[in-house]
């Protein structure tokens, strides 16, 4: 879950670079973007982690 969430937030990251080069202006400011990318940053991690946990406890599976 924390991979999609982690995805969905990357790609309104991208939305939102693309959007302010095609417009000169981005929808969100640059802080906003920062805690956007921060966020996903942070959800990718969280998700790695914990399937690492998984794989090295022993337990199949993705959730």
């Amino acid at each position: 879950m924390g991979l999609v969430i982690a995805s969905v937030m990357l790609s309104g990251f991208v939305l939102n670079v693309t959007l302010g080069s095609i417009n000169g202006q981005a929808p969100l400011g640059n802080v906003a973007e920062m805690i956007l990318l921060f966020c996903a940053s942070i959800a990718f991690v969280a998700d790695i982690l914990r399937l690492e946990a998984k794989a090295k406890s022993g337990v199949s599976g993705n959730q």
